[in-house]
């Protein structure tokens, strides 16, 4: 089975961004970013909400065209519609039953992008089976938290820890209650 890897910039206080969507205050190179950029290339798939796939469109994403060129898209959307879309982008309702499909089909690893409305409804429903945070030295005190609202206790095992300069951090989790 294919595991979802939540893969994502946080704060120390865990936002992915900061007040009015702003990420301006997280890496934007160094060897934390080149890791990570390394990292997506093992992806054949990538999954995020609506909310995230449309945050793409402040940095020149056009809609219906893919984030990721290399990965096939899922967007979890019950609204979100295209006039045209590029065959690796599929608009699919917000449902269990298709994020299990996905998991139990073939392909390497599902990146979860951003979004934590949507991380934190797929950890509500035990769907989340690791978390790769990049950690950024950073207090926002405010913004778009790791998962949403979600309040769902959960048990953490580390399995990669890497420190980079300035004091960023990649620490990588399995979730051993999903």
């Amino acid at each position: 089975m294919r595991k979802i890897i939540y893969y994502v910039a946080v704060s120390l206080d865990g936002y992915i961004a900061g007040k009015e969507n702003d990420i301006s205050a997280f890496a934007i190179g160094g060897e934390i970013v080149d890791q990570y950029r390394y990292d997506l290339q093992s992806f054949d798939t990538v999954i995020m909400g609506r909310n995230t796939y449309e945050f793409g469109y402040l940095y020149g994403l056009k809609p219906g065209q893919p984030a990721y060129p290399h990965m096939e898209h899922f967007i979890f959307s019950n609204s979100l519609k295209f006039e045209e879309t590029d065959e690796k982008v599929k608009v699919v309702p917000v449902n269990l039953d298709r994020v299990r499909e996905l998991k139990n089909g073939v392909g390497s690893d599902i990146y979860l992008c951003g979004g934590g409305v949507f991380a934190g409804w797929l950890m509500e429903n035990g769907m989340i089976d690791e978390l790769k945070l990049k950690i950024n030295p950073i207090i926002l005190g405010t913004g778009i938290r790791l998962f949403g609202d979600s309040k769902r206790p959960t048990k953490l095992k580390v399995n990669f820890n890497q420190s980079y300069e300035d004091g960023y951090r990649i620490l990588s989790s399995k979730v051993l209650n999903s």
